[in-house]
């Protein structure tokens, strides 16, 4: 190396943008209250809401007996393992390292939550499979997707086309929860308990992901330098469209 050369360490990037950082904690509370007002709304082996809207998503979605073949599938664990190793994967060959982290880390601890925490201990008490598997890894991945491309490293994709895949992958996750009302596995609480326990595991890990990174070091597009030979010089700090066109 020449001297005077330098090298540069580069700094993960949050997750979130910062003013979805600062409100992140907001659907996070309501995601523990979805929880806490589904199970004691299914109380009762049904609940009334369940009794109440169950037998209407039933005979609507009836109709359609190839959709119910076909959507409880995406939620199996099959299906989810082989998303989930999609989704990191494409995040280490876009060297999104935090993003890595959070799809290997989130989707998994929301399905244990769900698997063997929630359902055993506290889905017994009102006699019921709650929350519901399927919801929850379908949500699970879906908020993590929703993360994800909420601010990409590679700004290619328009905004209204981000947000257009981000309520796809929304409908798709419902649509799972639903069929699994439908054929009967669950109930209306059942689904929407697994859809906040998802997302809000996701949305607990994202966050803790990007508090890990601020105290890690500066803001993203900070590099550390040093100098052949000498001691760290000052950081130095690109301007944000610059670190997103290099990262």
């Amino acid at each position: 190396m020449r001297r005077g050369s330098v090298w540069r360490v580069p700094r993960p990037r949050p997750l979130l943008p910062g003013p979805l950082r600062v409100a992140g904690a907001v659907p996070l509370a309501a995601c523990v209250a979805v929880v806490l007002a589904a199970f004691a709304a299914g109380r009762g082996n049904p609940g009334r809401l369940d009794a109440a809207l169950d037998p209407r998503i039933q005979a609507w979605l009836g109709r359609f007996p190839a959709l119910l073949d076909w959507l409880p599938r995406l939620g199996g664990l099959k299906e989810v393992a082989l998303m989930t190793a999609a989704l990191g994967l494409a995040c280490v060959a876009t060297r999104r390292w935090s993003g890595a982290v959070l799809v290997l880390v989130a989707v998994p601890a929301a399905i244990g939550l769900t698997e063997y925490v929630l359902k055993p201990y506290v889905g017994t008490i009102i006699n019921q499979a709650f929350p519901s598997g399927h919801s929850t890894s379908s949500f699970a991945l879906a908020a993590t997707f929703a993360i994800l491309i909420a601010d990409p490293l590679y700004r290619r994709v328009p905004g209204p086309l981000r947000l257009l895949l981000v309520l796809l992958a929304q409908l798709v996750a419902a649509s799972v929860a639903a069929a699994m009302i439908a054929i009967g596995a669950h109930t209306f609480t059942d689904a929407v308990g697994g859809a906040a326990v998802g997302t809000g595991v996701v949305l607990a890990c994202a966050l803790t992901l990007d508090l890990a990174v601020r105290r890690a070091g500066g803001p993203p597009g900070t590099r550390p330098v040093r100098e052949a030979g000498g001691a760290p010089a000052e950081p130095v700090t690109r301007p944000p469209d610059a670190a997103s066109r290099q990262a």
